[in-house]
């Protein structure tokens, strides 16, 4: 080739090149970012997460060994679950201090329910202080019901402010006090009673921006309590469980006006046995809610603090709520594949052996027995521990009848009585006459000196299966990181578990008897 030829054939080449390497660089962008979209597709929740410090029955997910399967997946920062009996499920972060916005609205009812009549006349003298609002106006006049109808169902900021005004005017300690500034005494003196330790409130209605950015402050296990005690109330829990509600005020010349109210709470009406408390947003108190769910005619209380979005809080309360339901079990006692015929009430009945006491009045018999109440069963709480039982027996010197008590039964969840039942003779046995009497009397000096038993061993048929194992779901599921290990060493224990959960005692001592329409939101506070 002359020197003087031009290159424009390998400059073409170059080009082709390039093109070929951006086009394979583009291509494989493409198939990066089509996979990433399948992935996230297929991912659960956002920020959804299961954390070796939340705490199951107050033992922390790591220490149970439990997989991540087993336990609450939700985003909040923090999080409780508690039933009306104090007992808490799950706890995450719960004694750490946060903003609850308008969950603050919960104390000002019980405040307003507990030191004002519902037929008192409420009459807001300021207009709207703007957020979610009660459509409440200057110079409106209505009952405390209605008022605390629109505090807690559409969240009102104005109901809130107007309420405090109007019960804090009684409850005023000095001329120097407002009216408000004795309703926010009065709100925290009865936080300290209700025991809610870590609790400061600053104003009737939650909000923490511009004028009302103040000290204020609760925590997860705090807010609770404060539900738990509300919903004693029957007022505060028919007010919370209407999703639409309907108040009059008296407007203007004096006619009656009414406000139709749409509650924030967006589980009534859609999740079984939801029945209401409040939500809550500040910028700073993130997406919260205090919810409540009743069903079997008891209450559980799920508090969400802090969650990544309006729906992430309910999200994170159903998460809650279900995890519970679905640990629940039913618990049969007794738990035999010996069956026996009894005769009770004139009707003979197949009931399961439960064991086989000793017939003390022998030295080689022994009492067939079963439960007094042989289709018992008991609710438990499957993550509280597997089910143990123990047995003790009466002397029997006499003779013994069908359905005589010749023992008694108590089973055990995490070291804690959960049921107990009598133990009854299934068939009739006779005690031995005078003359056995002393041939027993014999035989048992000569036993007892060569230190052979004297009476025959009691017989445990009764069975109490695993109620959960952990490697039946850490199979199914990544476990925690910081978990597994412990995972797998609990299982390995289940079978010392499982073979002293049969402990029996023979108690020779237990003679006795073992007895305007909204949907209000903001970004500063939408509900």
């Amino acid at each position: 080739m002359s020197p003087m030829q031009p290159s424009f054939p390998r400059n073409a080449e170059r080009t082709r090149e390039r093109a070929c390497l951006s086009t394979r660089a583009l291509a494989c962008f493409w198939a990066l970012l089509c996979a990433a979209c399948l992935i996230l597709a297929s991912a659960p929740a956002a920020w959804a997460d299961v954390r070796a410090t939340d705490l199951i029955l107050g033992e922390t997910v790591e220490a149970r060994g439990l997989p991540a399967v087993a336990c609450p997946n939700v985003t909040a920062q923090y999080a409780m679950l508690m039933d009306d009996a104090g007992t808490v499920y799950f706890a995450r972060d719960a004694d750490a201090s946060t903003h609850i916005a308008s969950i603050t609205k919960v104390m000002t009812a019980i405040v307003a329910l507990e030191n004002a009549s519902l037929e008192d006349t409420v009459t807001p003298e300021a207009a709207q202080i703007g957020e979610s609002t009660a459509s409440l106006q200057a110079g409106d006049t209505l009952t405390m019901k209605a008022a605390l109808t629109g505090l807690m169902v559409s969240s009102g900021n104005d109901a809130a402010i107007a309420i405090a005004d109007t019960v804090g005017a009684s409850l005023k300690t000095s001329d120097d006090q407002t009216a408000n500034e004795a309703f926010v005494a009065a709100m925290n003196a009865k936080a300290a009673e209700l025991g809610m330790e870590n609790t400061l409130f600053a104003n009737a209605h939650g909000l923490d921006i511009g004028q009302y950015d103040n000290e204020m402050y609760s925590t997860a296990h705090d807010v609770a309590l404060m539900c738990q005690h509300a919903m004693k109330n029957e007022t505060f829990r028919d007010i919370v469980a209407q999703d639409k509600a309907q108040i009059t005020v008296k407007r203007g010349s004096g006619d009656a006006f009414v406000i139709n109210l749409v509650s924030t709470d967006l589980l009534l009406g859609v999740y079984e046995g939801a029945c209401g408390i409040k939500t809550g947003y500040t910028e700073q108190a993130g997406n919260s809610f205090a919810g409540a769910c009743q069903r079997d005619g008891s209450y559980l209380y799920a508090i969400v603090l802090g969650a990544p979005s309006e729906n992430a809080r309910f999200e994170d309360a159903e998460a809650l709520f279900n995890w519970v339901y679905a640990n629940q079990v039913s618990y049969p006692l007794a738990h035999s594949s010996q069956m026996a015929s009894m005769t009770r009430d004139g009707a003979t009945v197949e009931v399961p052996l439960i064991a086989e006491v000793p017939f003390t009045a022998w030295p080689d018999k022994r009492v067939k027995a079963t439960l007094a109440q042989p289709d018992a069963t008991v609710e438990v709480f499957a993550l509280r521990g597997n089910v143990s039982q123990r047995l003790s027996y009466r002397e029997l010197n006499g003779d013994v009848k069908a359905g005589d008590v010749v023992g008694s039964i108590e089973f055990y969840q995490n070291n804690q009585v959960i049921a107990s039942q009598d133990l009854v003779a299934v068939e009739d046995a006779a005690a031995p006459d005078v003359l056995q009497r002393i041939g027993i009397w014999w035989d048992r000096l000569w036993q007892g000196l060569s230190g052979a038993p004297t009476t025959a061993e009691p017989v445990v048929l009764n069975e109490v299966p695993l109620i959960y194992s952990k490697s039946s779901t850490a199979a199914s599921a990544d476990s925690l990181p910081q978990a597994a290990d412990a995972a797998a060493a609990a299982d390995s224990d289940a079978a010392d578990d499982q073979a002293s959960s049969n402990e029996n005692s023979s108690a020779s001592d237990a003679a006795a008897e073992p007895s305007q329409d909204q949907a209000s939101s903001s970004d500063d506070e939408a509900n």
